[in-house]
């Protein structure tokens, strides 16, 4: 099942299949180490959703929602 990051719920893990959006903001996640095949798990989310805390490639990141809604995400079926 493909989801967006930005729906994730906290415990949540699944593997990056795609980045959208273009220019300056596509690269930027790119270079976070935001690329296709990798594994994501949400560790925290802000109450309001905005802040969300990840764990990509062995190091802690913090994504805005509206970066993380471009990153389309393949979740295992529970």
């Amino acid at each position: 099942m493909q989801k967006k990051l930005s729906a994730f719920e906290i415990g949540e893990t699944g593997r990056v299949i795609k980045v959208e959006g273009e220019g300056r903001v596509r690269r930027r996640l790119f270079d976070m180490g935001i690329t296709p095949g990798a594994e994501i798990f949400l560790r925290k989310k802000a109450p309001l959703g905005d802040p969300l805390e990840v764990s990509i490639r062995g190091y802690e990141l913090t994504l805005r929602k509206d970066e993380a809604v471009l990153v389309v995400m393949e979740v295992e079926d529970k």
